[in-house]
């Protein structure tokens, strides 16, 4: 009997241990509803219902890394520097890891605490000890104990937290991922933009060298007698107009490559990209389905993640309302001689659960559970309005692509128009038919149909980035971590 007594203690711990996988308070996480995508995306078929051949490429989805669809050496050279050398993406690097730092150590908590303590202590015990005159002693003391202290997991606490911890952790890869989409997608953004100026920038000294003989025709024209004064000036107005324009373009460009310089994490003073004209068409871009792009977008992924912390954060405040069992137990070796320290007449220990309740605490506890149910309300909203920012960015870029090539095909039909107008203009202007303002007016329109067509050609191919990034750039969900 007295030895059942003994173990009382211990038999009675673990059967509590044995009991704290049994219950776990709380709301159990279940993904919020979003609205039901659709089969198709609606601006990947024209206005006829027919669909649009630029959203069936003959590869099944973005893979990878998609600036290779560009063709472009120069842009793939940048692309690679981007996740070695930008600050940006090492920012948001960093921040991951501290998540998981964070994480790591909501799972120690499942695991028992242990310490020790070991001590060597010279002292001299008081003579009046309990108030009876004792004959004062001097010694050592020499102790080596050992602690362990263990919360039971009766109500989920520790598993609640440890799935916030994991949540919050994905999510801060999610944001990663996102992260590095942005600057890729930056980077491909501002050099297609400077390759789309280093094209305008040729059509304008071209465009000057055109201006410059009608200047010399005019001016000629002006010595023989059959033009006016006023002729002359009106070309020399053009051509200085053209030249003011394409010393302009100068200051975007510069800024652009400074830009692309920092994206890369490169000083703008050490950092070049040399001209080369856009020319040519966008890459096609193939399309996921509307289904699966709640997969392919890390913002999607990572606010959904930020939900599910949010509901394991809501348990982890219900839990504070039950009582914490901890198990706790010491043991370890004392005596008063060196030679005797770890024997093993000299050890000691102790073992026993405890219960740890509180009664009144004038509603705190009841206001920090509102407040995890009001911040994971709030995560649902922004979850499921990332979803909706996801079909709008989609079907606005595709928009814009399939529209953009429509305009383009008309704007070529423009300029086809303007140049034949301009020949018409000259050859009667050489003929005495008309005045050189018939000239100035037909090379004004000449010009702008030309930069127009241009500005079309750059904003299809800003567009084809875009939807590269609307569509996750090939990113998965599943490539979340888990540890």
């Amino acid at each position: 009997m007295p030895n059942a007594e003994r173990r009382a203690p211990a038999v009675l711990a673990l059967a509590l241990v044995c009991l704290a996988s049994a219950c776990t308070v709380g709301p159990k996480y279940v993904r919020p509803t979003v609205e039901t995508p659709p089969p198709a995306f609606k601006e990947a078929v024209n206005p006829s219902g027919v669909a649009w051949a630029q959203a069936a490429p003959a590869d099944a989805a973005v893979k990878g890394d998609w600036w290779t669809r560009f063709g472009d050496p120069a842009l793939d050279a940048l692309e690679a520097r981007v996740n070695v050398s930008s600050q940006t993406i090492q920012q948001a690097a960093a921040q991951f890891q501290e998540a998981r730092a964070v994480y790591a150590g909501d799972r120690a908590g499942r695991f028992p605490t242990v310490t020790a303590d070991p001590s060597i202590t010279r002292q001299r015990l008081s003579g009046t000890r309990s108030n009876q005159v004792i004959t004062s002693q001097t010694g050592n003391a020499y102790a080596l104990p050992f602690d362990a202290s263990y919360e039971a997991d009766v109500w989920g606490r520790v598993r609640q937290t440890v799935a916030a911890g994991r949540a919050g952790m994905q999510a801060s890869a999610a944001d990663l991922e996102n992260v590095r989409l942005s600057v890729h997608a930056e980077v491909a953004a501002d050099y297609l933009q400077i390759r789309a100026l280093d094209a305008e920038s040729v059509l304008l000294q071209d465009t000057i060298e055109a201006f410059q003989k009608a200047l010399d025709l005019t001016t000629n024209r002006y010595n023989a007698g059959v033009a006016s004064r006023a002729d002359v000036a009106q070309a020399q107005a053009q051509l200085e107009g053209t030249r003011a324009q394409a010393i302009d373009l100068g200051v975007q460009r510069a800024q652009l490559e400074h830009a692309v310089a920092v994206l890369v994490g490169q000083l703008p003073s050490s950092f070049s990209i040399p001209a080369t004209p856009l020319s040519g068409e966008p890459p096609a871009i193939p399309l996921a389905l509307p289904s699966e792009l709640l997969q392919r977008r890390p913002d999607v992924a990572g606010a959904e993640r930020r939900v599910a912390a949010a509901n394991a954060q809501v348990g982890v405040a219900t839990a504070a309302f039950f009582p914490t069992l901890l198990l706790s137990a010491s043991g370890g070796f004392q005596t008063s001689k060196i030679g005797e320290w770890l024997n093993w007449p000299s050890r000691f220990w102790s073992i026993g659960p405890s219960l740890a309740a509180t009664i009144f605490d004038g509603g705190a506890r009841r206001a920090v559970r509102d407040e995890a149910r009001a911040s994971y309300d709030q995560t649902v909203g922004e979850y499921r309005q990332s979803v909706l920012a996801a079909f709008q960015d989609v079907e606005d870029n595709l928009a814009a692509i399939r529209i953009l090539a429509d305009e383009g095909e008309r704007q070529q039909a423009a300029i086809q128009a303007a140049q034949q107008s301009l020949e018409i203009a000259l050859n009667q202007y050489r003929g005495g038919l008309v005045s050189y303002l018939n000239v100035t007016t037909a090379q004004s329109v000449a010009l702008a149909d030309e930069r127009t067509g241009l500005d079309v050609l750059a904003r299809r191919y800003a567009a084809s980035v875009q939807l590269v990034k609307a569509l996750g750039g090939g990113w998965e969900a599943s490539q979340l971590p888990q540890q």
